[in-house]
C-alpha cells in the first residue's frame, strides 16, 4: 500500500515500487541493487531500499545487459499481474 509522508505526495519504497511492477524479479533484488548504489532516482544516485518513490520521479537501473529508465505514473498497491504492472510505468529507454 502507498505511505504519504507527511507535507509529500503519497510514496512507496523503491524497492517495493520495482518489485510490484515486475521490473525486478524479487524484492531483495531490488533492496540488493539500491543498497549498492545501482539506481538512480531522478538523477541522483541513492543507496537505500526505503529511498521513496513519487509519481513523475524517472528511475534509472541496470537490467539484464543494459540500463533501463522509467518514468512513475503512479504507484501500485500490489504485485499484480503484468499488465497491470506495465500500467504502473512508462518506458523512457531508447532501442534495446
Amino acid at each position: 500500500m502507498a505511505e504519504t509522508i507527511t507535507g509529500h505526495a503519497p510514496a512507496l519504497r523503491i524497492d517495493k515500487f520495482l518489485w510490484f511492477t515486475r521490473l525486478s524479479k524479487s524484492r531483495s533484488t531490488a533492496q540488493k541493487l539500491a543498497e549498492d548504489g545501482h539506481i538512480r532516482l531522478n538523477g541522483r544516485r541513492i543507496d537505500r531500499a526505503h529511498a521513496p518513490v513519487r509519481p513523475g520521479d524517472l528511475i534509472t537501473f541496470p537490467h539484464l545487459e543494459a540500463v533501463r529508465v522509467v518514468r512513475v505514473i503512479h504507484l501500485p498497491t500490489r504485485r499484480g499481474p503484468t499488465p497491470e504492472a506495465h500500467a504502473c510505468y512508462e518506458e523512457l529507454t531508447v532501442g534495446g
